[in-house]
């Protein structure tokens, strides 16, 4: 019997874009981490900068506005070296069903240079997301001042925008750290906010999510939230959830999120009852008639016995309010016997509203389990 080849060309295409030099080193990251399926593109004023990134794909934006030596944190130089190479960043996101934008707000090249970005990726119809970082506040009030005008316009041009404060990260370092090793986990931090969304699309499941999926939750919905938790033992489920949801670096909650998809994966022992203990955790809050996708995947990466759940939370209202656990709180899981966190993510004050037109999730039903009613719907496809 003839044998039909896979049409692999079907899977979505995902590109991820670093700008800048802060977006360029997280964009270096991702490359050295090997994740899959995803088009690396790498664009900056500064050529020598450029020259080093293993990026298949770099743009040299700006030639005759910076003459190769960046945007000297200028962002209008960003901006406008971004627009005169429109048709190049157009030519090379072409064809791409979702575009990641990464960028270290606050500099000259990727602060506006990255609204622009945005811009041409949704005109040729991709979905916009933004992996960001805002400066350190000791790095000054000029550039938190450009990061603050940046992220607005960003936020005006992409479906959903992650944001790392990096203010926060200090809260989970040692003092002793190295300045070098310090970026290092920005950049790793970055990288996971984009391979913790794109591996959902890319990796088969046992219960798959697939790109239709993410966009459902992503398009149009502002500020976002992404975190990943890891937990062993008895109630690994529960640590989870718990730690996805609860990193120190969330400046707010998942509370009234209107959209939300998790994803649990593990080894060949995930159990029904671990993934409705898990939801339970994780839609507790959020909105009574939120979209709620999730998906199951055997992981062989995992140790034995681990389980690891990403959760992307997004539609979040402008009234939210801050997370009321402490940051020490939250540090408590870390040193539980069989927790171990892997917690990324973020969010910003400004939330805004995401497409009214949700999903009302039929609730009728019940069993012994009370399992929610969109794993019952998973459950019987």
């Amino acid at each position: 019997m003839a044998q039909i080849k896979p049409q692999f060309e079907t899977f979505a295409r995902i590109k991820v874009v670093g700008i800048g030099g802060g977006g360029s080193n997280a964009l270096q990251r991702m490359i050295q981490a090997r994740i899959k399926g995803v088009e690396f593109i790498a664009i900056n004023t500064d050529a020598q900068d450029l020259h080093k990134s293993d990026a298949p794909t770099k743009i040299h934006i700006g030639k005759n506005l910076s003459r190769g030596l960046g945007a000297g944190m200028n962002p209008e130089v960003g901006r406008q070296a971004a627009i005169a190479s429109k048709e190049e960043i157009q030519d090379a996101l072409k064809g791409a069903d979702m575009v990641f934008i990464t960028a270290g707000l606050g500099g000259g090249t990727g602060s506006y240079g990255s609204s622009i970005v945005a811009e041409i990726a949704r005109d040729v119809g991709s979905l916009a997301v933004g992996v960001v970082t805002r400066p350190f506040s000791f790095e000054g009030r000029q550039r938190n001042q450009i990061a603050e005008s940046a992220w607005n316009r960003l936020r005006d041009n992409v479906d959903a925008l992650i944001t790392i404060p990096n203010d926060r990260l200090l809260s989970v370092i040692d003092r002793k750290t190295p300045i070098m090793e310090a970026f290092s986990i920005v950049d790793d931090v970055l990288r996971q906010g984009v391979q913790g969304i794109s591996d959902l699309i890319t990796i088969p499941g046992i219960i798959n999510v697939d790109f239709a999926d993410v966009k459902a939750v992503m398009a149009n919905s502002g500020s976002a939230l992404m975190g990943i938790g890891r937990a062993t033992g008895e109630d690994r489920a529960v640590e989870a959830a718990k730690q996805a949801i609860n990193s120190p670096l969330l400046d707010v909650s998942i509370e009234g999120a209107q959209g939300v998809l998790f994803n649990v994966s593990g080894g060949n022992d995930i159990a029904m009852a671990e993934i409705n203990e898990a939801a339970k955790i994780i839609t507790e809050n959020i909105d009574p008639e939120a979209k709620v996708i999730f998906g199951a995947v055997e992981s062989e990466s995992l140790k034995k016995g681990e389980i690891q759940i990403t959760v992307v939370a997004t539609g979040f209202e402008t009234s939210v309010s801050p997370r009321q656990s402490t940051v020490a709180g939250v540090f408590d899981a870390p040193q539980q016997q069989h927790s171990t966190s892997t917690v990324s993510k973020f969010m910003e004050e400004d939330q805004s509203q995401t497409d009214k037109n949700l999903e009302v999730i039929d609730d009728e039903e019940s069993d012994q389990l009370d399992i929610p009613a969109f794993i019952r719907r998973k459950m019987k496809n």
